[in-house]
C-alpha cells in the first residue's frame, strides 16, 4: 500500500521540479530580451547588468547563460569601438597641438644610432652653448624629460649633482646622477650628468615654477661651482616641460589604442566562434 502511495508523489515531484525549471528558464530569458533591447539602444551598462544577473539569479539555465555570454562579447565590442572614436579624435586634437607647437623647438635625431629623437629649447642647442656652464633641458619624442648639468672649466669638479636656489633661500637638489661623464677637450674639462624628471629631485619643476625670478645653480663634486641661470635657461625648462606634456599624452593616447584594438581583435576572433558554433559548423 505504501509503495502504490510513494508513485503519485515522485510524480508529482518530478513535475514540480520541471515546472520550476520552465519558469526559471523563461525567466532567464526574459533577462536575456532585456538585455538585448539595452545593448540594441547603445544602453551597454544596463546590458550588461541583465546579463550578470542571469549569471546570478538563474546558474543552472545554461543556454541561457551561453548566449547572454555571446551578447556580452557584443557588447565589449561595441564598447571597444566606442573608445576607439574617442581616443581616435583625442589623438588627432594632440598631434595637431603638436604640430602647432613644433616650430618653437630645436629637433635632432641621429637615423644611424638613435630609435628616437630629441627636442630642445633653441637657445639651448650645443652650437650656441659651447664653453658654458649650465643646465639643459630636453624631451624625446616619447615624453621623457629629462635635464643635463654641464660644466665647463679649467679644472675638474667631478660633479654628480646640482641644486638650484630661489632668492627667497628656497631651493632644490638633484640626487646623485646615475648616468655622468667626463672628457678633455684642448686643456677644458668638460662634465655631464643627466637626471630624468621624477628623479630629479624636483628641480626641473622648480626652475619652471621660478622661471621669472634669478636662480642659482650649484654643481656639486669634489668641489662646488657656482653660477646663475640665464633667463633663457629657465624659459627652456618651462617650454620643455609644456611639450613634454603633449608629447606624453600622445604616447598614452596610443597605448590606449592598440590595447583597445588587440581587444578587438580578440573579441572578433571568439564571435567568430561563435558564430560557427550556433550554426553547428
Amino acid at each position: 500500500m505504501k509503495k502504490h502511495l510513494l508513485l503519485p508523489l515522485v510524480v508529482l515531484l518530478l513535475a514540480c521540479l520541471m515546472s520550476a525549471c520552465d519558469n526559471t528558464g523563461k525567466k532567464a530569458a526574459q533577462k536575456l530580451e532585456l538585455a538585448t533591447q539595452a545593448f540594441n539602444q547603445g544602453r551597454y551598462d544596463e546590458a550588461q547588468a541583465q546579463i550578470d544577473s542571469i549569471k546570478l539569479l538563474y546558474p543552472k539555465a545554461f543556454e541561457v547563460r551561453k548566449a547572454g555570454n555571446r551578447l556580452m562579447r557584443k557588447v565589449e565590442l561595441a564598447r571597444q569601438q566606442h573608445t576607439v572614436a574617442y581616443l581616435d579624435s583625442l589623438l588627432s586634437s594632440e598631434q595637431a597641438k603638436l604640430e602647432q607647437m613644433k616650430p618653437r623647438y630645436a629637433f635632432e635625431k641621429d637615423e644611424e644610432y638613435q630609435q628616437t629623437g630629441i627636442y630642445f629649447h633653441p637657445s639651448q642647442v650645443i652650437e650656441k652653448n659651447l664653453h658654458r656652464s649650465f643646465l639643459r633641458f630636453q624631451v624625446n619624442e616619447r615624453g621623457t624629460v629629462s635635464m643635463t648639468s654641464i660644466y665647463c672649466g679649467r679644472t675638474p669638479i667631478h660633479h654628480t649633482a646640482v641644486r638650484v636656489t630661489a632668492p627667497d633661500g628656497t631651493y632644490a637638489q638633484t640626487p646623485t646622477s646615475p648616468d655622468s661623464y667626463e672628457t678633455t677637450d684642448l686643456g677644458e674639462h668638460i662634465e655631464k650628468a643627466d637626471y630624468k624628471l621624477g628623479a630629479d629631485g624636483d628641480v626641473i619643476s622648480f626652475v619652471t615654477l621660478h622661471k621669472d625670478k634669478n636662480l642659482q645653480v650649484e654643481f656639486l663634486g669634489d668641489r662646488t661651482y657656482k653660477t646663475s641661470l640665464t633667463r633663457n635657461d629657465r624659459q627652456a625648462a618651462s617650454a620643455i616641460q609644456e611639450l613634454g606634456q603633449v608629447l606624453t599624452s600622445i604616447a598614452q593616447i596610443q597605448s590606449k589604442l592598440e590595447e583597445c584594438h588587440v581587444k578587438i581583435r580578440f573579441l572578433e576572433e571568439r564571435m567568430k566562434k561563435d558564430s560557427l558554433e550556433t550554426n553547428g559548423n
